[in-house]
């Protein structure tokens, strides 16, 4: 019997599931966090926790024909597991890539170039980068006085803030997605003139956060991700639908 292992946790990962639960192709996911777990319906089948390569390819050799690469797009550690561990295993290699939306404002390739920008400007800033970019941030000048960061709601993060010298009143807790609004209402609440996003696609909020930015006359600074090669969600229906499941 065919059966199919989506790498998830993220939106196009849950509604690849929820098609394949509907659709009666056998598939369990694979996601890092209870985060991610916790984004899946209950009808679909589970499987928590962070593996590296080679505990990667022992799943896929228990039994899979094809895998689906759905994570993250500054996933990039990731990705390149998943393929090193698809090769070992000799399973089908898909990549499901995320729908983009036009980058506004000033575009950064990295974090040291981001830091390099920021270095040279003054005020608060807001970052919505996430938790994985506290500690390449602290290289920002008086960075616990100007930087003000929105992560997940989680007692391991906030250490991390404390840790790397973020001024904890300056975190704000919360989970998405966000509406204007919303990102309106901190970018006021931080007073700050920049907004650190990255190029998350409109499943990762990014046309409400240029909203914002646009509506608090803040100054919008994207992180891009390299160009990728993969299919679009209807690619992959098509490849699994016509080719892999014979």
């Amino acid at each position: 019997m065919f059966r199919l292992l989506i790498f998830g946790g993220t939106t196009e990962g849950r509604e690849l599931a929820e098609y394949c639960a509907e659709n009666g192709i056998n598939a369990d996911v694979s996601v890092a966090t209870d985060y991610g777990a916790a984004l899946l319906p209950n009808k679909v089948n589970v499987l928590c926790g962070r593996l590296d390569a080679e505990q990667m390819t022992e799943l896929i050799r228990s039994g899979y024909a094809a895998v689906v690469d759905a994570t993250h797009p500054y996933a990039a550690e990731a990705t390149a597991n998943i393929r090193c561990a698809c090769t070992a295993a000799g399973a089908h290699y898909l990549r499901l890539l995320r729908k983009t939306s036009a980058v506004c404002g000033k575009q950064v390739h990295d974090m040291d170039e981001l830091t390099e920008l920021l270095n040279g400007t003054e005020g608060a800033i807001l970052s919505t980068l996430g938790s994985k970019s506290l500690a390449k941030l602290t290289k920002v000048q008086d960075h616990r006085q100007r930087i003000w960061v929105r992560v997940l709601p989680s007692e391991e993060i906030l250490e991390q803030c404390r840790e790397l010298g973020y001024d904890e009143a300056k975190v704000i807790m919360a989970k998405g997605p966000f509406s204007t609004a919303e990102n309106v209402e901190h970018l006021r609440k931080s007073g700050a003139g920049i907004l650190l996003t990255k190029e998350s696609g409109a499943t990762g909020g990014y046309p409400e956060k240029a909203e914002a930015a646009r509506l608090c006359g803040a100054e919008l600074v994207t992180l891009t991700h390299p160009t990728e090669q993969g299919y679009s969600f209807d690619e992959i229906i098509y490849i699994i639908e016509k080719e892999l499941k014979k």
